[in-house]
């Protein structure tokens, strides 16, 4: 399967491929130690964001053949991604990240999902998206369960965050899933 890294908009919201300036927009981000500890990192691991970093997040991104950056009115404030691609299962992993704590709380991550989760189902053919999350991510639970991913279970102390295990909920949503899939 081929990368279909094509850019998709709808309302506020744009995805798009990763380019020659996001360096400087993801440094203008910066880091913040609630987003951090959102996506499984621990306070001892926290870091002030530096130029350096900021480019190698934005090589990354550039790497990834299934990886859009999210744009809100015009401006970046996070990244999404389709990892650990199976086309013969036609199934994938989804990641997000919103990055710019004034638009978390403000539906941006769940209108991405929506278009990237339209795309997967549609152009790309794939039957299942995956996520994991941290079981006290009550915010990320929320708005997965918001575009129709369900708990399909629980990996217990999956993870260690400032010395206390956290558990990981494996979510799970099917192009057959009510809303999905080309007949949504």
């Amino acid at each position: 399967m081929n990368s279909m890294r094509i850019p998709l908009s709808g309302g506020p919201i744009r995805l798009r491929p990763p380019q020659p300036g996001d360096g400087a927009a993801r440094l203008a981000l910066g880091n913040h130690l609630d987003i951090h500890r959102a996506f499984g990192g621990s306070a001892r691991d926290f870091r002030v964001l530096t130029a350096d970093a900021a480019e190698a997040w934005a090589a990354a991104q550039q790497a990834e053949p299934w990886a859009w950056i999210i744009e809100a009115e015009g401006r970046l404030i996070g990244a999404i991604r389709l990892h650990s691609l199976n086309p013969v299962d036609r199934r994938a992993m989804l990641a997000i990240g919103i990055l710019d704590p004034g638009a978390l709380g403000r539906g941006y991550g769940g209108q991405a999902m929506r278009l990237l989760i339209a795309h997967a189902f549609g152009a790309m053919g794939l039957h299942r998206l995956g996520v994991r999350v941290l079981a006290d991510n009550s915010r990320a639970i929320r708005a997965y369960q918001a575009v129709g991913f369900v708990i399909e279970g629980r990996e217990r102390e999956a993870a260690l965050i400032d010395g206390a295990w956290q558990d990981d909920l494996i979510m799970g949503l099917l192009a057959s899933d009510p809303g999905q899939g080309p007949a949504a």
